[in-house]
C-alpha cells in the first residue's frame, strides 16, 4: 500500500451572494497516495478549481474556507499561519495555472521568474541557502526537465509558443520538488498535438519527483490516458471516486455514468449525448442529492436527504442511494 501523501477532510469552501452563504465546495474527502495522479472531473461549475485554490488558501473574499483539513506530508495547510502557508507553496504543494499566458510577467525574462520563486524560500540562517549561480544551475536543469532548451531562461514569455509557456510553468512548479502538485486545466487554448506534450511532460516530471498529482480538466478522453484514479465532482460535491479502469468501463453513479455516455465514440461517429437539463445554481441547490432532477434513477428520499459516501469493493466510493444499505 502506497503511503497517503495528502488528504482533504470535511473541506467546505463557501461566498456570500446577495447576503446568503452558498457552498462551492460541500463537505469534501479525498485522499491520495505517494506517486498517484489522479483527476478531477465535472461539468464547469462543480467546484474543481475551487477545490484546488482552497488547497492552496488562494482565497479572496466573499470566499472563505470554513473548517475541514488540507493534509499534505503531515501538515495542515488550513491551520498553519500565512507567512508557513507562502513558504509551503511551491516547497509543499504547487500550482500549474490554467492561463499560462496570463501568469509569465511579459516584462521580466522567464530565468529571472524562475530565480524569483526559489529566492522566496531562501532561508540564510539554515544551509538551504544557494548562490545565485547555483540558483541558476538549478533552473535550467527544471526547463531541461520539460524539454526546453536552456537559453529559454534569458528569453521572455512572448518569445514563446502556448505549449512552451505551459512547459515552463511546469518547470516553475518542481524547483523544489514539491510532495503534491496541482495542475488546472493545463492543456487549455493548446493544439490536440501540444496537449499530448504537455501531458506526458506532466506525467515524466511527476514521475522524477515522486509527487502525488491532481489534474483538473473536461477531456477525459486525454486524462485517461495518463491518470491513476478519476475523482466525479458535481455541485461542489464528491460523486464518485474509482481507479480508471472502473470509471470508463463500469462507472456506478447516474452522474459518472452519464458523463462517459457523452463521450465521442468510434461506434457512433457523429451522435454525442448530452446530459439533459443543466447544473444547478449554488443559490437554488436541490434537496437532498443535487443530481436527482437529471437523474435517470431518481427515488423519493434522494429529493429529501443528502446520501452519504459508500465504500465498495475496490477502492471505490460513491455518494448514491442506489448503494447504500440504508435503502
Amino acid at each position: 500500500m502506497s503511503e497517503t501523501l495528502i488528504a482533504l477532510e470535511h473541506v467546505n469552501r463557501t461566498f456570500m451572494v446577495k447576503g446568503q452563504t452558498i457552498k462551492a465546495v460541500d463537505d469534501l474527502n479525498l485522499t491520495i497516495s505517494a506517486g498517484d495522479i489522479m483527476c478531477l472531473v465535472g461539468e464547469s461549475g462543480s467546484g474543481k478549481s475551487t477545490m484546488a485554490l482552497a488547497m492552496m488558501r488562494m482565497i479572496k473574499p466573499p470566499g472563505r474556507i470554513e473548517g475541514g483539513q488540507v493534509i499534505v506530508d503531515g501538515t495542515d495547510l488550513i491551520t498553519i499561519s500565512d507567512e508557513d502557508m507562502l513558504k509551503a507553496r511551491l516547497s509543499k504543494i504547487a500550482y500549474i495555472p490554467q492561463g499560462a499566458m496570463n501568469s509569465l510577467n511579459p516584462v521580466i525574462r522567464i530565468g529571472a521568474q524562475m530565480m524569483d520563486a526559489i529566492k522566496a524560500h531562501q532561508d540564510q540562517s539554515t544551509s538551504d541557502w544557494v548562490s545565485a549561480a547555483e540558483m541558476e544551475k538549478r533552473c535550467k536543469q527544471a526547463l531541461e526537465a520539460v524539454d526546453l532548451k536552456s537559453n529559454v531562461f534569458k528569453m521572455y514569455a512572448h518569445e514563446l509558443s502556448g505549449g512552451m509557456k505551459q512547459r515552463v510553468c511546469i518547470a516553475i512548479s518542481i524547483l523544489l520538488r514539491p510532495k503534491v502538485i496541482i495542475a488546472d486545466e493545463p492543456t487549455s487554448a493548446l493544439d490536440v498535438v501540444t496537449q499530448r506534450q504537455v501531458m506526458e511532460t506532466i506525467d515524466r516530471v511527476q514521475d522524477q519527483i515522486g509527487a502525488a498529482v491532481i489534474l483538473i480538466g473536461h477531456d477525459m478522453g486525454l486524462m485517461a490516458q495518463f491518470v491513476d484514479k478519476v475523482a466525479v465532482m458535481y455541485a461542489g460535491r464528491l460523486m464518485e471516486l474509482s481507479n480508471v479502469r472502473d470509471m470508463f468501463t463500469d462507472p456506478k453513479h447516474p452522474y459518472a455514468q452519464a458523463l462517459i455516455r457523452s463521450l465521442p465514440n468510434l461506434e457512433n461517429k457523429g451522435v454525442f449525448n448530452g446530459i439533459p437539463g443543466m447544473a444547478p445554481a449554488l443559490l437554488q441547490l436541490p434537496g437532498g442529492c443535487a443530481f436527482h432532477p437529471r437523474c435517470l434513477h431518481a427515488m423519493e428520499i434522494c429529493t429529501i436527504q443528502r446520501p452519504q459516501p459508500t465504500a465498495l469493493p475496490g477502492g471505490r466510493i460513491v455518494e448514491c442511494y442506489l448503494y447504500s444499505e440504508k435503502v
